[in-house]
């Protein structure tokens, strides 16, 4: 008899944002006539820049040859991106890392979900709440979790960091357990809110002493526009020892539909036996890539390597730039018609508080009816989003802004 991973079974039935698309795909077929506005799932809008479709081009043209043909690539990622990723986004930060400590991947989703597979499932695990479900869900996945509380919206096994207005969107470190495995992400999705290198460096302080591990996810890094900023977790002494960090071109350069990201794993950073041996985790993520991993395709990272040229750089910048455009007038005209908001200086998202106690999905249905403009009810991001609904600064500037028209216009009635 085959027997099914009943860990499987303790998920939520659907993902956070298949309950969204349902919602409004039921919405849409009972409003046929209205025009539904999304600033709620995080994709991008604005296409791919010229160089980076240029590389794809050249690519392309490449692998239609037999002199320029690639199959099979490196599992770990190919040396030219990797050199390129070493010298633009750490050196200039003096973070000194081997090449062998980048691993390239078709983006931080998987890696996040998959890097749990390193570790026992008997470790605990503590997360900043609200925090991105892969994190928990993967974990959930393999037994680590516990089991779920549908009341309170908690796993039993997780430890949650509550990360909410009363006290500044600041995570306080557990001070009454001991947790093996910490998720940060900075800026934060879905808060929208980042950390100073000082509240960093209290983490991996933390960490150091109380040999702990921290995944640091830092996929939207590249919107941090305050130079006091960290933009990776090794600008802070001693975390080479302590952590792993995510980085994505997802929403840095549009790659949602290109798929391509990278991971770094330092040489340094080990975890013990039950019998007190430190094991480095570098060369067990290798295997685990060599074995489960085929690698990024070769078009994939020759656009990635294209967004680190003078061209592209600046390319890159202008759609960003475009982005926290929107999210500057999300910031001033929800907070100008009487909304409380955070976020969205540092990053694309906007933390908005429900008006009147309205919980999170009352408050989605309200606003879709309303207005027809769709948001992601914060609750789906932990039991401390509960009371908040996220929206993002991916849509054009139209959008954007009629969206905002008509939450003024239904605010106003």
């Amino acid at each position: 008899m085959s027997l099914v991973n009943e860990h499987f079974l303790k998920l939520p039935n659907n993902y956070l944002f298949a309950d969204i698309a349902k919602k409004v795909n039921v919405f849409k077929v009972t409003h046929p006539k209205a025009e539904v506005l999304s600033l709620g799932i995080g994709d991008v809008t604005q296409p791919l820049c010229p160089a980076v479709t240029e590389a794809m081009h050249r690519a392309v043209d490449e692998m239609g040859s037999m002199a320029g043909f690639h199959g099979y690539g490196p599992e770990q990622g190919y040396d030219f991106l990797r050199e390129a990723i070493l010298k633009n986004d750490f050196l200039p930060r003096g973070i000194h890392l081997d090449i062998d400590e980048i691993f390239i991947n078709d983006g931080a989703k998987s890696d996040t979900g998959n890097i749990q597979e390193l570790i026992r499932w008997d470790n605990s695990i503590g997360v900043t709440d609200p925090i991105y479900p892969v994190y928990i869900d993967s974990n959930v996945m393999i037994g680590r979790a516990g089991t779920l509380d549908s009341q309170q919206k908690r796993w039993s096994n997780v430890v949650y960091m509550p990360c909410t207005a009363e006290n500044g969107f600041v995570p306080q470190i557990p001070k009454d357990c001991h947790v093996d495995v910490i998720y940060l992400c900075y800026p934060n999705n879905p808060t929208g809110t980042v950390i100073t290198k000082q509240e960093l460096r209290k983490w991996v302080n933390y960490a150091l002493k109380n040999d702990t591990l921290i995944f640091y996810d830092a996929a939207y890094q590249a919107y941090i526009q305050d130079d006091d900023i960290p933009h990776s977790i090794y600008e802070i002494r001693g975390a080479r020892k302590c952590a792993i960090e995510f980085h994505s071109y997802s929403k840095t350069a549009g790659f949602t539909g290109v798929r391509c990201g990278y991971t770094i794993v330092p040489k340094d950073l080990t975890a013990a036996t039950l019998e007190g041996e430190r094991i480095p985790l570098n060369p067990l993520w290798n295997r685990r890539q060599c074995t489960k991993f085929n690698g990024t395709s070769y078009i994939s990272q020759r656009a990635a390597e294209a967004i680190y040229t003078p061209e592209g750089k600046e390319q890159v910048k202008a759609t960003i730039n475009y982005y926290m455009q929107n999210a500057h007038i999300m910031l001033e005209t929800l907070q100008r018609i009487g909304f409380e908001v955070y976020g969205g200086k540092n990053a694309p998202y906007i933390w908005m508080k429900t008006p009147n106690g309205c919980g999170s999905w009352q408050f989605f249905e309200q606003l879709l009816y309303g207005a027809n403009v769709v948001c992601t009810p914060g609750v789906g991001f932990g039991p401390s989003g509960e009371g908040y609904v996220r929206f993002t600064a991916f849509g054009s500037h139209e959008t954007t802004e009629k969206a905002l028209r008509r939450i003024e216009k239904w605010t106003n009635k």
